[in-house]
């Protein structure tokens, strides 16, 4: 296996709220934390899957200041001035501008804290093909996953031309999906200076973040403040693929986003009727449920399509179809 990249940096932005897997993921430990899927958390995840591309003083975790502590108990092997808080959120346009500072030059890679790599060696395989191209051509890299439905919660990008279009209704996903254009995972690779000149250009309120800023807290704090609230896909990823600046790996290594409770569906064995428990659950005369306990005993009788999660501290009761709207719970 090639060596660590001397000249490669990857920065793991972790400071998502989970909000769609309340009551499991709370603001004090989000989405990133929980150890459902894999066997370990999915922060955890995320950094062991880099071994071997990176070299550890070479990996950075942008969180939230509230998760810094947190996150430095998860990973304590990672160097705590490598784990930087953002003041407040302000979307992966920010979070990728202050990436950029933090990483200061040579080739940088992003990825998210909270997803699933089936294949690791694959997903290597597919970062280090991202790398050399990023060396090679003055563009930013963007690793595109082949899709199993035309799903409107992802960006889409063409693997020819590189045109990078946002998440999209389901009618525009269809077609985009019959073109052959595949989701764009939100894991991007470039030079500094690529992704420095294409802030420039086009999200320039968050160049300073670019040229490196005083990590102290009331003066990271003042930076932020004005900032807009903006993803790096909208802010960036549009125009530069307009222009040509987007180039695309395709990349086939059982990739999953584990968007909400529907996941356990797909890690977890169901029963004759189609049900999935995680933990103490009995469900009786019930069909096609998600039953997960950390704790209490959840008992479900004539019940269906149902997803009904306990935790020490709060009980969710919803319609699997309804899945989607968790945000609208005040926790």
């Amino acid at each position: 296996m090639a060596q660590n990249s001397t000249d490669f940096k990857a920065v793991i932005l972790a400071g998502g709220s989970g909000e769609r897997f309340w009551p499991l993921s709370t603001p004090e430990r989000p989405k990133q934390f929980l150890n459902v899927f894999g066997g370990e958390s999915l922060i955890r995840q995320a950094v062991s899957r880099l071994k071997g591309l990176v070299a550890p003083e070479n990996l950075f975790i942008v969180t939230s200041r509230n998760l810094v502590t947190a996150t430095r108990r998860e990973l304590p092997e990672i160097s705590k001035a490598n784990i930087v808080g953002e003041p407040m959120r302000r979307d992966t346009g920010a979070a990728i501008a202050l990436s950029t500072g933090l990483c200061a030059d040579g080739v940088m890679g992003v990825f998210s804290s909270d997803q699933l790599v089936g294949d690791v060696r694959r997903f290597q395989s597919v970062v280090r093909q991202a790398i050399a191209l990023a060396n090679a051509e003055p563009k930013i890299v963007t690793l595109g996953i082949m899709p199993s439905c035309p799903s409107t919660a992802f960006g889409y990008v063409d693997p020819k031309s590189g045109r990078f279009v946002e998440k999209p209704d389901v009618e525009n996903a269809k077609t985009y999906v019959k073109k052959g254009y595949l989701w764009n995972a939100g894991m991007f690779i470039g030079r500094v200076e690529t992704f420095r000149e294409a802030f420039a250009a086009n999200a320039p309120d968050l160049l300073p973040l670019c040229a490196g800023v005083s990590l102290r807290t009331c003066q990271l704090r003042r930076v932020y403040e004005p900032l807009p609230k903006i993803s790096f896909d909208f802010a960036v990823m549009e125009a530069l693929s307009r222009s040509g600046g987007v180039a695309v790996v395709p990349g086939d290594f059982g990739w999953d986003d584990v968007g909400g409770y529907g996941a356990f569906e797909r890690y977890y064995p169901h029963d004759e009727a189609g049900n999935v428990a995680d933990g103490d659950c009995a469900l009786v005369e019930s069909s096609g449920n998600i039953c997960v306990s950390k704790g209490p005993k959840i008992r479900v009788l004539g019940v269906s399509d149902m997803i009904v999660v306990a935790t020490k501290d709060a009980v969710l009761v919803v319609p699997k179809s309804r899945a989607g709207e968790l945000k609208k719970i005040k926790a």
